[in-house]
């Protein structure tokens, strides 16, 4: 005689498979909402590792897919429920033409933003932190400013210096336009010799890129947090008045 499943076998079931989908989740897509509040207002949106644009890297590469980003700004944009978004930054850089698509997704995006700088913010990473409304860095974090280099192969004609030259000015013309800081300044610490090692340009810490107007301030997941509920109860006032009038 069969023994029929029981009510807890049901419920042992239904967790291993609730453990299961959390488990890929976290495999293919880097990200949890178990520490989230399940009536919080607040996306964190987390850009680890390298910024992975059209060609996929080797699986040993620590990367953000950004293909994954998009439709998540597009529902945080959509959804009633988030007021606030805070961006997570520790990146190496990455594919150029990703990054300014997610720095163009998160400067249009009509609710407050916040971004961290934490470990690193370099090379396309750096539009990407002056993207949000408002910006912090950690004190030990640092920001590695660097022309556009090209992998593979290059054909050596003047349409790819031409073609590598407007992509650059799309850079520089994006950062100053969402920061404080000054456009000669800019390309001053992307074309400056002596500082790396092996490439041209410019590595700024924390304080460095707060005095250059680089960042907003000196601040962490506190600073930020504080930040972000401010301007939210900011915007909600603002939203308020229109419906009065």
């Amino acid at each position: 005689m069969e023994k029929e499943p029981s009510k807890k076998d049901d419920q042992n079931q239904g967790d291993q498979a609730n453990n299961s989908s959390l488990v890929q989740k976290i495999q293919q897509l880097g990200q949890s909402n178990v520490p989230q509040a399940p009536d919080s207002n607040i996306h964190v949106l987390s850009i680890i590792g390298q910024v992975e644009g059209h060609v996929q890297l080797p699986a040993q590469n620590k990367t953000t897919k950004y293909e994954h980003l998009l439709p998540q700004l597009i529902a945080v944009e959509q959804n009633p429920k988030i007021e606030g978004l805070i961006i997570l930054l520790n990146t190496v850089g990455g594919d150029v033409e990703a990054g300014l698509a997610l720095s163009e997704m998160i400067a249009s995006i009509s609710k407050p933003t916040v971004s961290i700088v934490l470990g690193g913010g370099h090379s396309i990473g750096v539009p990407i932190a002056v993207s949000a409304d408002h910006s912090f860095i950690a004190p030990t974090a640092t920001m590695t400013i660097h022309p556009i280099r090209l992998n593979g192969l290059v054909i050596g004609v003047p349409q790819t210096f031409e073609y590598i030259d407007k992509m650059q000015d799309r850079v520089i013309d994006f950062v100053v336009g969402h920061s404080n800081i000054d456009g000669e300044k800019f390309k001053e610490l992307m074309f400056a010799q002596g500082n790396l090692t092996r490439d041209i340009g410019t590595n700024v810490l924390g304080e460095k890129a707060v005095e250059y107007g680089l960042i907003d301030g000196i601040g962490g997941v506190s600073h930020a947090m504080v930040k972000l509920n401010e301007m939210i109860g900011d915007n909600n006032e603002g939203t308020e008045e229109q419906v009065i009038q």
